[in-house]
């Protein structure tokens, strides 16, 4: 008679209710989404070996940039589309001409021609009709289209747009030939049970034949509602590695791949052993530190103090951990502190071979107690200052600016 299972798997409960297409496409915005965090700059050469480290893993889109936003940024897409790189490389572009021939003369494969959709955007920041907002994007589509691109259209802020205007311009560029549509929650206000619905029905009076979702995470949702989306079947999630982005962030590369294969039994194709070394890159060339305790890379996503966890795991590491650190590239760390147990020091005395006796393993144990718990915090408050001054306003300071303004010349104007 066979053993039960050690663990109960109730997602294939829920199987028959998810559309998750077998060929899901990563899509990468680290490198432009992800850059666009407040105090992240990536120069050419830096997009360049994160993107090459993308492709050796298996990301098979990545989205280089905008290359109209500057001549640097020009440069670094045309790069990274000429360096023979496994991953197709897409650039991104507004509903203007000159931005698609950007994309054109930078040698992408791919564009995405973005445009915002709800009446705030239209009115207060584009200050355009629905008409004007239509008209623009059928040329652009019709433009990139004739260039031999693979074009994706993307409107900003999808969710908070009227819904019959949201059916009218995806129809309007799929009949231009837009090869995919994109769905985007700009500002992270869905929750999975409403984006399900919405999806549903933007799938009833659309009919994209190609579906790709842009999360953020404002509220802390973005990997949630990506799978939601997975879930209703889009194919092509986008992410960003360790959750850049925008304010809150993106949905986390990570997060949505691992979801998808340890969760799901979804095959994304991508080396998940190195994720981390992926992680680990974007965190020193970004600047922006990972924190503690962030799901799958975070330094504690693998590391355990608790008596009863590390107990738990000594027997069998089932009891405390859904899939064994490797399978992104981590290894389990058993940490020494006030609420280590005996279990763990044993464990840790093996590297010695030393076997004590109770008593003394008893007094080892409050030893180690005794000095985690008397360890003053001034260091810890000090990296904490600095951090919230770096982090807290990145980018140029007050003083930095009003330099740059003395030197360009411009004076104030009196009366």
């Amino acid at each position: 008679m066979d053993a039960p299972p050690l663990v109960e798997n109730y997602h294939a409960a829920t199987a028959s209710d998810r559309r998750i297409p077998a060929d899901v496409v990563i899509w990468d915005e680290t490198l432009r989404d992800g850059e666009q965090m407040p105090g992240v700059h990536f120069s050419p050469e830096e997009k360049l070996r994160i993107a090459e480290l993308m492709s050796e893993i298996g990301v098979p889109l990545l989205n280089a940039g905008i290359p109209v936003v500057s001549a640097e940024e020009a440069r670094a897409v045309e790069r990274l589309a000429h360096a023979g790189l496994r991953a197709k490389v897409l650039a991104a572009a507004r509903t203007v001409p000159a931005d698609v021939e950007a994309v054109v003369r930078s040698g992408a494969s791919h564009i995405a021609i973005f445009v915002a959709a709800s009446e705030v955007h239209l009115r207060y920041k584009l200050k355009m009709t629905q008409e004007q907002v239509l008209s623009a994007s059928r040329a652009t589509v019709r433009q990139a289209k004739a260039a031999g691109l693979h074009v994706a259209f993307v409107t900003e802020d999808t969710v908070r747009a009227p819904f019959d205007f949201v059916e009218r311009l995806y129809r309007a560029v799929l009949e231009e030939g837009a090869d995919r549509v994109v769905v985007s929650d700009t500002v992270g206000i869905m929750t999975p049970l409403t984006f399900r619905w919405f999806l549903r029905e933007f799938d009833r009076r659309v009919h994209p034949p190609d579906l790709s979702v842009h999360c953020h995470n404002d509220f802390g949702l973005a990997t949630a509602n990506t799978l939601t989306a997975l879930e209703a079947g889009a194919r092509a999630p986008h992410v960003c590695v360790n959750g850049l982005g925008e304010r809150a962030g993106n949905a986390a590369l990570e997060e949505v791949v691992l979801c998808l294969e340890a969760l799901y039994g979804v095959k994304t194709g991508l080396r998940t052993e190195r994720l981390y070394e992926l992680s680990q890159l974007v965190e020193e060339l970004s600047g922006v530190p990972i924190a503690a305790n962030k799901a799958l890379v975070g330094y504690n996503a693998f590391s355990h103090e608790a008596g009863i966890h590390t107990h738990g795991i000594l027997a069998h590491t089932l009891t405390y951990e859904p899939l064994q650190p490797e399978v992104v590239g981590r290894a389990r760390q058993m940490i020494l502190g006030k609420h280590t147990g005996k279990a763990a020091l044993a464990e840790k005395l093996k590297e010695r071979n030393a076997t004590p006796s109770d008593p003394l393993l008893a007094e080892l144990l409050q030893r180690v107690k005794r000095e985690t718990e008397s360890r003053s915090k001034e260091e810890l408050r000090a990296f904490l200052a600095e951090y919230r001054r770096l982090f807290g306003r990145p980018g140029l300071s007050d003083a930095e600016f009003w330099r740059m303004v003395d030197e360009v010349g411009i004076r104030a104007v009196t009366a």
